[in-house]
């Protein structure tokens, strides 16, 4: 069936023509039968369109002819000629083809653009391929025409792109054949199965891509969230200070992946990627697997991976060296070097300034030190109690400074250690400058931090100042007794990871107290990087060490941090150690317990003032009184003997807890104080962390089966001792550690009680630690006692004695 088009006048005619074995039939005579055939020479033949069938009734009934007004032609060819197409051929006589202007004036001079119109169709996808002719689109399994008018009011016809649209078809066709049957249709349909294949999808859609086709509704398809572009993938690894950074540039046609949304993907073992348009992208396996291994040697910071440099060896076995910045290839190469020249830890000689001969294994340690530095890596310094950590890192910073102009290193360490640490440099180091950050009145500013080599600070204060802090950017940091930040949870942990620093060292003498997660907090803190994210060392290490006691994962552990950290035990190193290792643990008052101090103090100042030089000995009494009770208040104000509540609060208490919790399981400990009243306080916190100990006063019958108990019984790890009751004849060679925790001025009785451990029988190295609060009668009497060693003596075995040893002087030096 053909129409055709000419222009009288101001009219449009239309006529028909109907076509059988390529010889017209007249419409007007035309006989129809059986309503759908036509008869001709006593044949017949079925109309099997009925839009066809409608247009031969319509112009049978019109004598095979429609004139359109020239008003309303317009209309009329867009809303009827132009869908009749599809069935018919419709010639237009006064249509001429486009000439180049006219293609240029429409904006028909560009290449034809291919586009694939997806949507629901039932249970089905109907597949609509279209090209797209400047402004009109055309589909392609259509036979319309393409008319348009110039801008004088002529309409001419574009020829379509048969070649294009050949080339169209075949690359539909080459993705799914069954087409082939459907060329016939307006529209191709598809099972939707077909569109939520991953695999299909990915292969047809890239090709289709690649072949300049654009594919439209997709996403809209129901039940369907599948990005249809292949992942785009680029890898860039550059080399910074103390680590390489990795930034991952993942696409998904034109929507970008960010770092976080790649991680939650490979965090939930899943190779799809949630974006940010609503659709999930496809990672393919191979990246998946790469990606998590990427993810496993750094940690996310910001918009990148951050792999620390002692994690070198990773960079190279996983990224493509194509990958690699030239910073990152030449750092690479430089530890490369390093690692196949390497023949051991340089020596260094210790630095000017240093006031103190350091035994071997602490230059070792020394050398360790400047060792990491060498290659900005940081460590965990993680020696025994009394072998001399501080020292050896004071030896280093004073090392730093010789080696040029460096900014201030942060020290933070428990309360009750900021007078230990002020005390060895005051020893050790007296050249170097310590800014304490510390109290009310505290400042923390970055010209007094320029000013000095060590800022000094609590835990508290880091938490409370963590503003302030992360605005220095510090050589070094040292957290001491590190355990204190094993919780990655802990606000403590958080702190210190916002500290910017050049390098970080952690020092503890209990690296792993409870599990093998304790390790990750520190070692995340000192490199961070080195052992991944929290959840991957969970799932790689923490979970099967100590839940399933996974030996092969364990071993892989300690491979992979042995270089970062160095632990040496009393055992070890005890050819180099005296047989007795004598430290001060200084334990600084609270708010309360200070103000109970300082009354009693002013009290009995006053008397003494008030006291005549000639006055009789029993004032004596009142004086020897008053230190006894300076002395109690030390401990705590519990001890006094009056009626009155002055609270309960101990730092020395405090820190001997603390000090047990983390010695007890290795080490036997004995603990003397003069005041029963002590060692109960002391007993009740032992009882409230079930930790088994044995108890010695005046009062315990059966000493032989007490000391016996403790000797033999593994389990009971403390011995608590008072001092009139187990100053002499006892012998506890279980114990290596003993705590005195109120000091008793004379020396020969403090060797007394810890002679109970170091005697004839021990094997093992002892340590005696004494608890002293700083600024107190008891920091004054250890002055006393250096300077005067025989009045030392006189003040224990001759109380009756005391005040007349004293001069009046060294009398009010005590209580002022």
């Amino acid at each position: 069936m053909h129409l055709h088009v000419s222009q009288q006048n101001e009219f449009y005619e239309v006529t028909g023509r109907l076509l059988l074995h390529d010889q017209p039939v007249d419409l007007t005579t035309a006989p129809i039968r059986f309503e759908y055939f036509v008869a001709v020479n006593k044949a017949l033949y079925l109309l099997e369109d009925l839009a066809v069938w409608r247009v031969i009734e319509f112009f049978k009934r019109r004598n095979n002819t429609l004139l359109i007004h020239q008003s309303k032609f317009r209309e009329f060819q867009q809303q009827v000629l132009a869908n009749l197409e599809d069935k018919l051929h419709v010639s237009y006589s006064f249509v001429r083809p486009a000439t180049p202007e006219q293609r240029a004036s429409s904006g028909f001079d560009q290449a034809p653009e291919k586009l694939l119109y997806l949507s629901d169709n039932g249970l089905g996808v109907e597949v609509l391929p279209v090209m797209r002719y400047g402004t009109r689109e055309v589909p392609i399994l259509s036979k319309r025409q393409i008319l348009a008018t110039d801008e004088l009011g002529r309409t001419f016809a574009l020829q379509r792109d048969t070649a294009a649209e050949a080339g169209f078809i075949t690359a539909l066709l080459r993705q799914y054949p069954t087409w082939q049957e459907q060329l016939h249709q307006a529209a191709f349909d598809a099972p939707r199965a077909l569109f939520l294949d991953e695999e299909w999808v990915l292969t047809a859609f890239e090709d289709w891509q690649q072949a300049g086709i654009s594919i439209l509704g997709f996403n809209q398809l129901k039940d369907n969230t599948l990005n249809p572009y292949r992942a785009r993938i680029s890898v860039r690894v550059t080399g910074e200070t103390n680590w390489f950074d990795t930034q991952l540039n993942v696409r998904f046609g034109q929507q970008k992946a960010s770092l976080r949304q790649v991680q939650q993907a490979i965090r939930n073992r899943s190779h799809y990627v949630r974006l940010d348009d609503g659709t999930r992208g496809i990672l393919p396996q191979e990246w998946v697997e790469r990606f998590a291994e990427y993810f496993a040697a750094g940690e996310v910071v910001e918009d990148r991976i951050r792999t620390p440099s002692s994690n070198f060896r990773l960079i190279q076995e996983l990224y493509d060296p194509a990958a690699l910045d030239e910073a990152a290839r030449a750092r690479l190469t430089t530890y490369q070097a390093a690692v196949a020249d390497f023949t051991g830890i340089a020596p260094v000689e210790p630095p000017a300034g240093l006031q103190a001969t350091l035994r071997e294994y602490q230059r070792q340690g020394l050398n360790w030190l400047n060792f990491l530095d060498t290659f900005n890596f940081g460590g965990c310094l993680a020696d025994d109690m009394g072998l001399g950590k501080t020292l050896q890192v004071l030896a280093f910073i004073l090392l730093q400074r010789q080696h040029g102009s460096r900014p201030a290193s942060l020290v933070v360490v428990p309360t009750s250690l900021v007078f230990n640490w002020q005390a060895e440099v005051e020893k050790f180091a007296p050249t170097l400058r310590v800014h304490v950050l510390q109290g009310s009145l505290r400042r923390a500013e970055a010209a007094l931090f320029d000013a000095c080599d060590i800022v000094l600070t609590t835990y508290n204060t880091l938490v409370a100042d963590i503003k302030q802090l992360r605005e220095y950017s510090f050589n070094y940091v040292f957290l001491d007794e590190a355990q204190a930040i094993k919780n990655p949870e802990s606000q403590r942990y958080k702190a210190a990871r916002l500290l910017q620093a050049r390098n970080r060292v952690v020092l503890t003498g209990t690296p792993l107290e409870n599990n093998t997660l304790d390790i990750y907090g520190l070692l995340s803190f000192a490199c961070p990087g080195l052992l991944g994210s929290l959840k991957h060392f969970k799932d790689l290490y923490a979970g099967p060490i100590d839940k399933f006691k996974d030996e092969r994962r364990a071993r892989e552990l300690q491979q992979r941090i042995s270089p970062f950290v160095l632990r040496r035990t009393k055992g070890q190193v005890a050819r180099e150690l005296p047989d007795k290792t004598e430290m001060v643990l200084y334990c600084e008052m609270g708010a309360e317990q200070r103000r109970v101090y300082e009354a009693c103090k002013k009290e009995y100042h006053d008397l003494l003032l008030g006291i005549h030089e000639d006055a009789p000995q029993k004032e004596s009494i009142h004086i020897l009184q008053g230190l006894t009770k300076l002395r109690q208040i030390c401990n705590s104000p519990a001890l006094l003997p009056d009626e009155a509540d002055y609270g309960r609060a101990s730092s020395k208490l405090e820190a001997l807890v603390e000090e047990v919790r983390t010695k007890a399981p290795q080490h036997k400990i004995l603990i003397f104080s003069q005041f029963v009243t002590m060692l109960n306080l002391i007993r009740d916190e032992l009882r409230t962390l079930d930790i088994p100990f044995t108890y010695l006063t005046g009062q315990t019958k059966n000493r032989a089966a007490t000391v016996a108990r403790f000797q033999m019984d593994d389990s009971v790890r403390v011995f608590l001792i008072s001092l009139k009751a187990g100053g002499t004849g006892l012998n506890l060679t279980e114990a290596d550690y003993v705590y005195l925790v109120d000091p008793w001025w004379n020396p020969a009785v403090e060797n007394q009680a810890i002679d109970r451990s170091h005697r004839i029988g021990q094997d093992k190295k002892v340590v005696a630690v004494r608890l002293i609060c700083p600024d107190t009668i008891e920091e004054k009497i250890m002055k006393l006692q250096e300077a005067k060693r025989e009045l030392a003596h006189d003040l224990i075995h001759t109380d009756a004695t005391l005040i007349k040893n004293l001069s009046r002087d060294e009398l009010r030096e005590l209580f002022r």
